[in-house]
This record gives C-alpha cells, sequence and structure tokens, in this order.
C-alpha cells in the first residue's frame, strides 16, 4: 500500500501499517486496563471499611450503603473486563480482515512461504485471548505496591521483595524456555511441510512402499519437537509452581505481618484484610503472564517471521499503466541467486527476443534454464542487471497488466480446486469465449470436451485428479489465456504424446502468427523445430545465443569433438 504526502509517495510495509493502526487501539485496551484495576480497590476498601467502620459503629444501614456501592462497582468491573474482552476479539477480526490477503499474497508468491499463513493465525489467535490481559495488568504492579506502601511501609517492602522475586522467576523461565519453545515450533514446522510435499506424492508412497520409511524419517525430527516442548513446559511448570508458592507464602506473610502491626496497634484491622487482597492482585498479573508465556513465545516468533518476509519483499504500489505490450523482450545482464543461497545461478544472461519470434533455451540439467523463466515471468526480479518487456523492467509493470500480458507454462503443472474453466481463467472471472479460444489454440478442446462435464469438470486437490498429459495441456491453455504477448513455456512437452506434442507445435505456430514473444526451455529435439534462435545456458551463463541451426552445428561439432555421447543429453 501507499500513501501520498505532498506529490510524494510513502510505500509502507503493509504489516508495520497494520501495526500503526492498532497502536490507537491497544491504548484504548491499556484505558480501560487502567479503570479494571483501579476498580480492583473496590474489595479491599469495602473490607477495610466494614472492619474499620461498620463492625465498630453497629449501624446496619451503613453497611447496606457500602454494600450496594461494592456491588455496582464490581458490576462496573465486570462490565469493563467483558468490554475489554470483546475489544481484543474485534481486533483479532480486524487485524485479519486488515492483513489477511496480504498474507495470502505472500505465502502463494513463494513456496518457502507456505507456512506464512499459519504463522499470522498464531498471532491473530493471541492478540484475541485472554492471554494478552495479563500483560496490560502487569504494568499496573507498582500502583498496587504504592498502595500497600501507604496501608504500611513494612507491607509495601514486603510486596516489593515478593514482585522482585517474581519477576526474577518470570526472568528465569523466559531465559529458559525461549530456544526451546523457539526450536519446537520450528521443527513442527519443517515436519507440516513435509507432511504436505508428502501428500501431493501419495502415490508414489504408496507404490514403491515409502511410507513406513517416511514416517521414521519425519518421526524423529516430530519426536526431538515434542522433547523440547515437554522440557520447556516441564521448566515452565516447576517454575510456575515455585510462583504460587512464593504468592501464597507472602500473601500468608502479609496476614501474619499485617496481624502484628495490628497488635502493635500501627495497623487496622481492615487495613491487614485490604492488604492481602490488594497484593493478591498485584501478584495475578505476574503469575498468570507465566501460564500465557508459551503462547506469547510462539506469536512472537510468529511475528517475527512476518515481519521479516514483509520488510523483505517489495512493496505493492500502484504503478501507471504503460500501453500494451507489443512482445519485445529484452534480458540485459541478468545475474541472480534464488534466497538463501550464497553465489549467483544465473550470471550476466543477455538475450533479446523480437514480436514473433521464438527463442529455445537448452543446456545440461542444472544450469538455470527454469530460474530464468521465473526471470522472465516477474516472479523474481535480477539482483543485477535487468528484464525489460518493450522498453520497461518487468519489475516496473502494473502486474495485473503484466499478467494479462503474458503467459506461463511452468515443468510441473498444478491445477486449483476449481473447474477447468476456471483454472483456463487463471482463476479469474471466465470469458467463455476467451476460454474456448484459448483451448483450441492450445488443442485442448477435443479432450476438455471428453471429460466427464467439459469445461465444468471439477478438478483440483479435492477431486478426481487428470493425467500429467492433461494437466499439462489445460496448463498451455491457461498459459495462451487473453492472447498474450510474451509466452514462457518451460518444456511444454515433457508429459505430452505425439498427438498432444503436435497440438503444442501447431499452438505455437498460431502464437507466433499473432506477434507473441515466445521462450522455450526445450529438452526434446521436436520442439526446435518452431524455434527461430538458440540459447544454450551451461553453468548459469550464456554459452552461445543465434540462429537455430548455427547455434545447433556449432554445439553439436563441439560436443562431438569433446564426448560423442553428450550431444543429445545437451540438446
Amino acid at each position: 500500500m501507499h500513501t501520498l504526502k505532498g506529490n510524494t509517495a510513502i510505500n509502507l510495509n503493509p504489516l508495520a501499517a497494520a501495526m500503526a493502526e492498532m497502536r490507537t487501539a491497544f491504548i484504548l485496551v491499556a484505558v480501560f486496563s487502567f479503570f479494571l484495576n483501579l476498580l480492583i480497590l473496590v474489595s479491599p476498601l469495602y473490607m477495610f471499611q466494614v472492619f474499620d467502620r461498620v463492625l465498630t459503629s453497629g449501624r446496619t444501614e451503613t453497611l447496606l450503603y457500602l454494600t450496594l456501592i461494592a456491588i455496582c462497582g464490581i458490576g462496573l468491573y465486570g462490565a469493563l473486563e467483558g468490554v475489554r474482552s470483546f475489544m481484543l476479539a474485534r481486533l483479532s477480526h480486524w487485524l485479519e480482515r486488515r492483513l489477511s490477503r496480504e498474507v495470502l499474497g505472500a505465502s502463494l508468491s513463494q513456496a518457502n512461504r507456505a507456512g506464512l499463513l499459519r504463522e499470522f493465525m498464531t498471532v491473530q489467535n493471541f492478540v484475541g485471548s485472554t492471554a494478552v490481559a495479563p500483560f496490560f495488568d502487569a504494568p499496573w504492579v507498582p500502583f498496587f505496591l504504592f498502595v500497600m506502601w501507604i496501608l504500611h511501609p513494612w507491607l509495601g517492602l514486603l510486596a516489593l521483595g515478593a514482585a522482585i522475586v517474581l519477576g526474577v522467576l518470570t526472568f528465569i523461565n523466559e531465559s529458559a524456555t525461549r530456544k526451546k519453545f523457539q526450536d519446537a515450533q520450528k521443527g513442527q514446522g519443517t515436519v507440516l511441510s513435509s507432511l504436505g510435499q508428502a501428500a501431493r506424492n501419495t502415490e508414489v508412497i504408496a507404490a514403491m512402499n515409502m511410507g513406513p520409511a517416511l514416517s521414521a524419517r519425519l518421526g524423529a525430527p516430530l519426536d526431538n519437537a515434542q522433547d523440547e516442548l515437554r522440557s520447556a513446559a516441564d521448566i515452565a511448570g516447576l517454575i510456575l509452581g515455585t510462583i504460587k508458592f512464593v504468592r501464597m507464602s507472602v500473601q500468608i506473610g502479609v496476614m501474619g505481618l499485617g496481624a502484628f502491626l495490628v497488635l502493635r496497634g500501627e495497623l487496622s484491622p481492615g487495613g491487614m484484610i485490604a492488604g492481602s487482597i490488594i497484593l493478591g492482585r498485584a501478584l495475578a498479573p505476574i503469575e498468570q503472564a507465566i501460564g500465557a508465556w508459551r503462547g506469547f513465545v510462539g506469536a512472537r516468533a510468529s511475528y517475527t517471521r512476518l515481519k521479516e518476509v514483509f520488510d523483505g519483499s517489495p512493496i505493492a504500489q500502484d504503478r501507471t499503466k504503460l500501453p500494451e505490450p507489443q512482445g519485445q523482450l529484452i534480458v540485459d545482464g541478468a545475474t541472480f541467486a534464488p534466497p538463501g543461497v550464497p553465489s549467483p545461478i544465473l550470471k550476466r544472461i543477455s538475450f533479446s527476443v523480437n514480436p514473433g519470434q521464438v527463442v529455445g533455451v537448452v543446456g545440461p540439467s542444472a544450469a538455470g534454464k527454469s530460474l530464468l523463466c521465473r526471470l522472465l515471468t516477474g516472479v523474481w526480479s535480477p539482483q543485477q542487471g535487468a528484464v525489460r518487456l518493450d522498453g520497461a523492467e518487468v519489475s516496473h509493470w502494473d502486474r495485473a497488466q503484466f499478467a494479462a500480458a503474458a503467459g506461463y507454462l511452468p515443468q510441473d503443472v498444478e491445477l486449483f480446486a476449481g473447474t477447468v474453466k476456471d483454472n483456463i481463467a487463471r482463476m479469474g472471472a471466465a470469458d467463455d469465449e476467451a476460454v474456448v479460444t484459448a483451448a483450441k489454440c492450445a488443442g485442448a478442446h477435443e479432450m476438455i470436451l471428453k471429460l466427464p462435464n467439459g469445461y465444468d469438470t471439477f478438478v483440483g486437490a479435492e477431486a478426481g485428479s487428470l493425467s500429467a498429459g492433461q494437466r499439462q495441456r489445460v496448463g498451455l491453455a491457461r498459459a495462451l489465456y487473453g492472447d498474450p504477448k510474451l509466452l514462457v513455456l518451460d518444456e511444454p512437452n515433457s508429459n505430452l504424446d505425439e498427438e498432444g506434442e503436435r497440438a503444442l507445435i501447431g499452438a505455437i505456430v498460431q502464437m507466433k502468427q499473432r506477434g507473441a514473444a515466445i521462450v522455450i526451455v526445450a529438452h526434446r529435439r521436436t520442439i526446435l523445430q518452431v524455434v527461430d534462435l538458440l540459447l544454450l545456458i551451461r553453468d548459469g551463463a550464456v554459452e552461445a545465443f543465434g540462429p537455430r541451426d548455427e547455434v545447433l552445428r556449432a554445439v553439436q561439432a563441439a560436443q562431438q569433438k569433446a564426448n560423442p555421447a553428450q550431444v543429445e543429453g545437451d540438446a
């Protein structure tokens, strides 16, 4: 998102913007917490008045009025507590409405962010839970200690000592359990991610009986995570038990010290009872915070992960709509290393494609061909150099405008939960005529008509899946939807039979005649017949680029000289 200040656009991280907007709500919750903590004094003041005034005067009407006032105060306390819980629940709901789309977008943008939504929900659920309340009440502990001091300095000193001891125990709990909780959360995330990957390959697992081996492999990190959780829970439980012991012992100590002061005439009986109640309330948030600590640590770790992702992501902003692209693609010295990879995979890649030209990209496995496709489609941006469409860097195009003008067929085609029509229309509002046109261009129309419900056949994770070849042909139709001016095909014939390959070649010829710039990653020679230019990539760098026949002759001659067996493999 962005705001305007004068004529200057100021980009805001969505998470940072949401936190800034929540600050007012948190201040309001803190104000309610102030009045709640003031109303805590209703009970000790009532006891103070009953013991020191009513019992000595014997006035029943005074007792009646005091009781009515106390009930009203406690009723107001209950109402404010309910309002605070209501506010926190609504704040959690607002956070979901405010950030869920951004989190979903970030989760879908890269594979390694699949668990981002779960982490966001951890933060959201913590914000709306009662576990937040002790953190709003804890700042008022000094106020109650001051009230204890007013009753009698000795009571204040005893309460202060107890608060210090509990604070030290809280610090010990934080130091001893933080890393264990974080390691456990990380281990559980790794297991869940692996399970998600395994769930997409159940046929392979069943066919080769990989289940027991995978269970054993995933069981070890899961057991380690549970061990960390158990260890942290044991430590937290021990500290919580110690805190309860200290708090109850101090409460007894306050009663004993209060009775001693009453016997010496330095404190009234009402002050003794009130001091015991106030001390219990003063120390309660610390004890409650220990009980909520696991949730707090988890929410803090999830928030840190969200912050890292949003801080490291380019801020979405409104882009000026450019003229509709004609398909002039220029890659100028593109150098790129994926996240977490220390050295570049692609090194100063340069080539160009004119409208109506087809470039074939060939090279050995792991040369960086699929990574190049991701740069061309704007999934990632090069750290050095540029990828330009009609003179403008891909990252500078309005994303919706660029997507409408580009088509992409990855190596592994995934169809999403929806109909065949929905998938071809890229899960947006479907134009039936454009869907059928794309399917016909891809040579998939007749195949789709033979499905149980034709274009309205439901496919995806929860429905019967299509064969790999059928998915690839539907994926090609999706790439061709909207008559794109830039078409990037990553091994588009890897799962096609002879009929499907003929349809693919026909689709490329049609798109070429329509003036699209086409980039094809190819391993099978048959697709090279429609290629005008050939780009050979080896070890992430351009080894050769030029007219197809010239490059093929040069490459074959060089490979034949070095090792005749590699000629077929490299092509």
